[in-house]
Order: C-alpha cells, then sequence, then structure tokens
C-alpha cells in the first residue's frame, strides 16, 4: 500500500503545478490560480465571484440564477443570437452559472482564439443585455422549469427536506426560486443584484493551459481594469436545524420518496475532513458495498438504491440522503435508515470495510486528477476552503496512514448525524 502511494504522489507531482499568485488591480490583490500546460492548445479561464450566489438572493429567491440565465442572453450591443453565434463560429465556450456560494463566469477557447473570448467576455461584463425582452424571455424559461418539476417528486422530497433542516435561512429556499418569487422579479432587480455583486474585491480568477503568466497578467488587467473595486463581503454561516421533525407530502406515486438529514459539526477546513471522507464512503457514498445500500437493498430488497453524503462547506455543513421504496415499505424503509446510521455511530467500521476503502479512494485518484479542468477546480477548491494547493496529495498520506482506532473515534464523535429529519412524498391509500 505504501509503495503505491508513493508512486501516485510521484505521479501527481508530475501532473500537478498549480500555483497561486496575486495581481494587483486598481489597489485590489485579486488571486490568481494558475497552471501553465501546453500538451494541447486551449486556455480556460473563470472568474469566481464569491458570496454572490443564491445564498445572497435574499428577499428574492432565485435571483442569482435568475441573473446567470440573463447573462447568457449576450449583450445590449450584439444581442443573443449574434452573440452566441461569434462565441460558435470561434469554438469558444462562454456561459454564466450560479452556485450556493459563488458566481461564475467560464470562457475556454484554442489559445489563438482566446483574445476574442477575452474581448467578448469583457464586453458582457461590461453590457449585459438586461433587456426588457430578453428578461420577458428568461422569466418564461423560468416558471416552464419551475412548473415542470411539480411532477418531479425527487426535487419536492428535497426541497421539503431543505426547508426543514435549514428553516429561517436563506438555504431553506430553492436556488430556482418558486413561482412567487419569480413572477415578482423586475428587471431593476437583476441589475441592482449584478451591480452589487460583481466586483473585484470579490473575485477569485481561475486560470490553465498553454498560456505563460505574463501572458495572464495582460490579459486580466486588460479584462478587470473597468470593473468596480467593491468591498470584500464575508460569507456567512448557517447551522441546521436541530429539531427533529417528519414532512410527508401526499402524491398519486406508486412510489415513496424518502430524504433524510440532520446536522454535521464539521468545518470546511476542519483537520479531519480526511476522516469525514473515509467514513462517509462506508455509510453510503460508495454505491453496492456501502453499509446503507447492502442493508437496504442487498438485504432487504426495499430499494434499487439507498444514497447519503456528508456536505461541508464553508457556509453550511450537513448529512443527508435518500432511497425510494414501495410505499407499502415506507415504514421498515425508514426504520432500516434510522437504525444502521445509530449503529455506524456506535459501533463504526471494521478493518475490512476501511481496508476496502482505503483500496479505492487511493486507486481512483488519478482518474480525478487526469485533466486540465479537474486539476484547476482541485486547486480551487483546496485554495476556496482554506487550504495550501495540494492538501489533496497530504490527504492521501493520511487517509493511508488512517488507523481503524481514530476513525471509529471520529465516526463515535459525530453522533449528532443520527438526529434525523425526514421529508417523504408518498401515496395517500398507503
Amino acid at each position: 500500500m505504501k509503495y503505491f502511494l508513493t508512486i501516485l504522489i510521484i505521479l501527481q507531482g508530475a501532473l500537478v503545478s498549480g500555483v497561486v499568485e496575486k495581481i494587483n488591480i486598481k489597489g485590489v490583490e485579486v488571486p490568481v490560480i494558475y497552471e501553465q500546460n501546453s500538451a494541447l492548445p486551449i486556455v480556460s479561464l473563470q472568474l469566481v465571484i464569491q458570496d454572490a450566489g443564491s445564498i445572497e438572493d435574499g428577499k428574492n429567491p432565485g435571483i442569482a440564477r435568475f441573473t446567470a440565465s440573463m447573462l447568457g442572453e449576450g449583450t445590449k450591443e450584439k444581442g443573443s443570437i449574434r452573440f452566441a453565434n461569434e462565441l460558435e463560429s470561434r469554438a469558444i465556450s462562454l456561459s454564466t452559472h450560479a452556485g450556493t456560494e459563488t458566481f461564475v463566469y467560464e470562457l475556454s477557447s484554442l489559445k489563438e482564439q482566446f483574445d476574442f473570448g477575452l474581448g467578448m467576455l469583457k464586453d458582457l461584463l461590461k453590457d449585459p443585455n438586461f433587456s426588457k425582452s430578453s428578461f420577458d424571455k428568461v422569466k418564461q424559461l423560468t416558471l416552464g422549469g419551475l412548473s415542470s418539476k411539480k411532477s418531479d417528486f425527487d426535487y419536492i422530497a428535497n426541497m421539503n427536506l431543505k426547508k426543514m433542516i435549514f428553516k429561517g435561512t436563506p438555504l431553506e429556499n430553492s436556488a430556482s426560486g418558486d413561482e412567487k418569487s419569480i413572477l415578482n422579479l423586475k428587471t431593476k432587480d437583476i441589475e441592482e443584484f449584478y451591480s452589487k455583486h460583481i466586483d473585484l474585491s470579490n473575485i477569485i480568477v481561475v486560470i490553465g493551459g498553454d498560456i505563460t503568466f505574463s501572458e495572464v497578467k495582460v490579459a486580466l488587467n486588460n479584462l478587470l481594469k473597468d470593473i468596480k473595486i467593491g468591498k470584500k463581503r464575508e460569507l456567512p454561516y448557517y447551522k441546521v436545524n436541530e429539531n427533529i421533525d417528519t414532512h410527508i407530502e401526499i402524491k398519486d406515486t406508486k412510489q415513496a420518496y424518502i430524504y433524510f438529514g440532520s446536522p454535521y459539526y464539521l468545518k470546511s477546513n476542519d483537520e479531519n475532513l480526511y476522516k469525514s471522507k473515509v467514513a462517509g464512503f462506508i455509510l453510503g457514498e460508495s454505491g453496492f458495498g456501502s453499509r446503507l445500500m447492502e442493508e437496504i437493498r442487498v438485504k432487504r430488497g426495499l430499494a434499487y438504491s439507498a444514497y447519503s453524503r456528508s456536505s461541508v462547506n464553508r457556509s453550511n455543513s450537513y448529512f443527508s440522503g435518500y432511497l425510494q421504496t414501495k410505499n407499502e415499505n415506507l415504514d421498515e424503509a425508514k426504520s432500516v435508515v434510522i437504525d444502521e446510521i445509530k449503529k455506524f455511530v456506535k459501533y463504526g467500521v471494521t478493518q475490512s470495510e476501511l481496508d476496502q476503502a482505503k483500496r479505492f479512494l487511493l486507486g481512483s485518484e488519478p482518474l480525478r486528477n487526469e485533466t486540465l479542468s479537474q486539476r484547476l477546480s482541485r486547486a480551487f477548491f483546496e485554495y476556496y476552503r482554506g487550504f495550501k494547493l495540494g492538501y489533496s496529495k497530504a490527504q492521501l498520506e493520511q487517509i493511508e496512514e488512517l488507523s481503524l482506532e481514530d476513525l471509529n473515534s471520529f465516526i463515535k464523535s459525530h453522533d449528532e448525524i443520527t438526529n434525523l429529519s425526514f421529508s417523504i412524498v408518498r401515496d395517500g391509500n398507503k
């Protein structure tokens, strides 16, 4: 095992050459995560705006994602069709999306087209197409998408769970908003959200490919010089509701949709994240072979699949999972979930389970580090969560050295995951 890990780390060291630099733009030290790789003549760029995702929706649930969709309409000068055609004719990809915590612009192209792509991105930053016609178009599409979710029982169960465990926080709302919030949106709301959140003080740049850092500095100075400075925002942290609850929604369905969640007291920069990764893999993240899958599907045949995961983010941390079962098996399936998670915390895992988890996690690591995009994404999350670049390699060493005693002690210390709330969608004739 140690020999294998040594070879793996050497291989990763050869592949990973990402660095964090700072570029001064109008007095703001903008962090730049950069990797030069000339294997292919391509360049990839991301502008990540911190504390600008759906967590900032405020009184307008869905506005961050709606704003990202509006930016897909191009610039006022060129409009959506001409803007898209100019990108497509040069095989340039330019998109925006809003996550929970961040708002992201992504640009990728052949190196020979990168300057043109930068120009298009600069135009989009300066002159987004927030016209009434584009606004109405995006609103109609958004409302259509929300309408289709009325028959998506997984979505309903998941959103009801979020409403319970994040009650009273922005995270209780859907990132897409709801029909009422979208209908109430005005063009000025989009303009105000965009003006408030797109600024230099909260930008992280992620860039790599066939480009030197000297070229990066020139490109970024030109791209970002017209963006306002703004003020650094502090990302809030929201705790999960500790009160155990169950919400049942009746629908015409042959299957019961069971979603469950609980608090998980672990921060995104915790030194024990590697233990959490191994524990989560064994309990419910590994598919076949996981505790939940074995007990619920293999031994009892109650569901096709059962899954759990630990979500550890800068703004929140929680444990959750889901499964589907026949309506008549609902109570049994729910009891098995509760019992197995309690047993997991009380008794921990076996040496065999730990060994299998190590083999998979260490053996599959090169597959998560093959492409430029994967490496840049990993480097970003290492930096974003407060770690030094290369933390993922150090984590592999920690996993390889992890003892059964230490892992089970960690699992036992997190009995909060047994405080499960359930969101269920089922048939009324159960």
